[in-house]
């Protein structure tokens, strides 16, 4: 596509409603000071992918020094790579410049700098307290990353979809007779991607079917369905910017044995909150707004 002649942060950033707020209030405004930076320059947003995720593993070199100091830098590099996550997506959308090869590198670089930032915090944990049951902690602290995140990912680009906004991105990526017709570099990296995300995404979608039930429902409630605003707030607190951020708070301040605790029990409580929320009142509310003579007791 091409670039637009001149740098708007407006249309550099999805959405405010199914973004979530650490996003929208703190990353993404520190993301455009560098897109503002580099708009002009030859810089490419896989330029920027690279470097979120060589800062990410410079991250995880650190945690695993296992010292207070060296836990406070690596922190400190995890918002650098999350600012720079973000600043990637914006300065594709702001110069129009959007890639399918860039999408998958983007999150492939995600899962790859997580998979070594939870391996590094275990290891030092190991070596720090001699207990083997900090390799189980570590294990379900980052599955369980890796499954919220995607739960976020999914309601965020299906409300963009629902809007006809930042199609880059599909709620599920299996190939198509269209994608066949990529680059060879392209193919890979989907490939790529589909053997990491793929059985998430199928997760996902069969999560949200549970949510909303078997019957018969119409594009008007899967519109309400995927745009309901408190859904998307609370999908928004197990997001990857807000992961990151949480991790670097216990980060600067030396708790990670604290920190695999609370991922594992307080972030998946969260999750597990949005979820029956979905399950047992939005679903629920929207089928009885379909149906309103059930509500006054009407034949």
């Amino acid at each position: 596509m091409t670039e637009q002649k001149t740098y708007s942060y407006a249309a550099s950033v999805k959405s405010e409603i199914s973004d979530e707020l650490i996003n929208t209030y703190l990353i993404r405004p520190l993301a455009g000071i560098i897109v503002r930076i580099i708009y002009y320059t030859p810089c490419t947003p896989n330029h920027v992918t690279v470097a979120s995720v060589v800062v990410g593993l410079i991250a995880a070199y650190f945690y695993l020094e296992g010292t207070a100091l060296y836990n406070l830098v690596a922190g400190l590099c995890i918002t650098a790579k999350d600012v720079l996550d973000s600043a990637d997506g914006q300065l594709a959308r702001a110069r129009q410049q959007y890639s399918r090869a860039g999408r998958f590198l983007d999150s492939i670089g995600d899962i790859v700098v997580n998979a070594f930032v939870f391996c590094s915090i275990t290891v030092a944990l190991m070596y720090s307290s001699g207990s083997a049951t900090i390799a189980l902690l570590g294990v379900l602290a980052f599955v369980g990353t890796t499954l919220r995140i995607s739960y976020h990912v999914f309601y965020h680009t299906s409300f963009l979809h629902l809007n006809n906004t930042y199609e880059a991105n599909r709620v599920t990526e299996d190939i198509t007779h269209e994608d066949a017709r990529e680059t060879r570099l392209t193919l890979r990296l989907q490939r790529m991607f589909l053997f990491l995300y793929g059985w998430q995404d199928r997760l996902m979608v069969g999560i949200d079917r549970w949510c909303y039930g078997k019957g018969e429902h119409d594009s008007r409630f899967f519109r309400r369905w995927y745009s309901d605003g408190i859904g998307l707030r609370l999908s928004g607190l197990i997001g990857l910017g807000t992961e990151l951020f949480l991790l670097m708070l216990f980060s600067v301040t030396n708790q990670l044995h604290e920190y695999l605790l609370v991922n594992i029990l307080g972030l998946n409580c969260m999750w597990g909150i949005s979820v029956l929320y979905r399950k047992l009142l939005l679903a629920q509310h929207l089928k009885d707004a379909r149906h309103p003579d059930r509500q006054s007791g009407g034949p």
